[in-house]
Parts: structure tokens; sequence; C-alpha cells
């Protein structure tokens, strides 16, 4: 009997890589429009290399950006000034671009109103992915006791042990806990090792083309294919 069901954020409940290609693109045209002198494909190609090479959480990565362009980018103009704008831009993407997949609000709206206990397992800086668990409102779903993050927990996605923590902590065996994530290895073959229920979100995120090394429980490509795979495996019927 299905008890838990854990989602994981990015690429899952909403598309982070959409996002964030949107993000970029706003912070650099604000940056351009200050004063940075440079082709905006190559700025932006500069700006995803950093992202790659120091990683999607490192709060530094306009600053990066500029000291790896030639000095002939940024001459006559303040970089502070450069970096604020691209932050600020940045920024106001968030407010107006951070929303929840439409049909993942209707599914979690449906799901709060079961037995089931909702969480989230997320990888990340911990204020980073709060403020877009509150951005996307889903605190208004899941149990304020039910959220794992990585960098509050002390263990990566890639160690099982957060999968198991996360079903005692909810106070259910693994396997009566469903996590539903969209990185091969870090949600679908951990959640496996755990014991718990494995459904791989396989979408059009960044991770669509690789396969996880356990076979999943199940595959979707949409979170609305959740429902009629609750109802016929697990006895759990939301509305349509």
């Amino acid at each position: 009997m299905l008890r838990a069901l854990f989602f994981d954020v990015d690429d899952t409940l909403y598309s982070s890589t959409q996002f964030a290609e949107s993000a970029r693109e706003r912070a650099v045209d604000a940056m351009l429009a200050r004063g940075l002198r440079m082709e905006r494909a190559r700025v932006l190609q500069e700006l995803q290399g950093v992202v790659a090479e120091f990683s999607s959480n490192d709060d530094r990565h306009f600053d990066r950006l500029l000291e790896r362009l030639p000095a002939s980018a940024t001459a006559g103009v303040n970089k502070a000034l450069l970096v604020v704008a691209g932050v600020i831009a940045y920024h106001q993407t968030k407010w107006e671009e951070l929303r929840i997949r439409t049909s993942a609000q209707r599914l979690l709206e449906d799901l709060a109103a079961t037995e089931l206990r909702l969480g989230v397992i997320t990888s990340g800086i911990t204020k980073k992915q709060m403020e877009k668990i509150l951005r996307l409102g889903l605190d208004r779903y899941v149990d304020p006791g039910l959220i794992f993050i990585t960098d509050q927990q002390g263990i990566a996605k890639s160690n099982a042990k957060l999968y198991v923590r996360a079903a005692q902590v909810a106070g259910v065996p693994p396997a009566a806990a469903m996590h539903v994530g969209d990185h091969p290895a870090h949600d679908v073959d951990s959640a496996k090792r755990a014991g718990m229920i494995a459904v791989w979100h396989r979408g059009g995120g960044k991770y669509s083309a690789l396969e996880p090394a356990e076979r999943p429980d199940h595959v979707i490509d949409d979170l609305g294919e959740l429902r009629a795979l609750l109802a016929e495996h697990y006895a759990v019927r939301l509305g349509a």
C-alpha cells in the first residue's frame, strides 16, 4: 500500500532548465544595455562555460563571466554595475517566470486531499532550494517536516541513505514510499537502492537522454501521467 509520495523539484515540478536559460539571457541583456561591449551570443557562450565549470550553485557567475572576457569588453564601465544589473535581471525573472507546471499544481492539489504523506527530496543549497519551494507554492501541499534538501541533510542524492531517511521520518517503510524525479542516477538509482518505488520523470530535461542503471518502476514524460499510474497500480484515485 502506498503511503508516502516524494517529488524532486528541478525539471520535475517545474522546468528549471527552461527557467535558467531565460534568466541568464535576461541577465546578459541587462549587462549589454549598461555598457558591456561584446556580441550577445559570445557572452552567453562564456556564461554557459562558467556555469558548467563552477556549477549552477556558484554565487559568482557574473563576476567570473566578466573576469573571462577581454578587458575591452568592460573598458570604462564599473564591473560591479554590470554584475548587479545582471543579478537584478535574474531575480526579476524569478518573480515573473518561476512557476510550477500547471499539471503539477493540479496534481498536488488533488494529492493533498488524499491520505498520502507528501514531501520533497531535492538537491542543492538550502536557501536556494527553499526559495524555489516557496516561490512555487509547494509548501501549500507538502508536509513541512518532509522537505529534504541535500545541503541541509548533509547527504547527497547519490546516496541511498537520503531516501531511507525520508521514509523513516515519514514513518513508512521504503517500499510504501514513492519518489518521482528526473535524474536517472540520483532520483531513480538511489531511490531504488533505498527500496522505494522509483518513477522516472524523463520529460524533456537535461538528463532525458541518459539511462538509469536500475530499472525504474515506472517511466513518465509528463506529471499528468501520474494520475492513471496511481489509480491503476496503487488504488489512489484522483480527479481527472
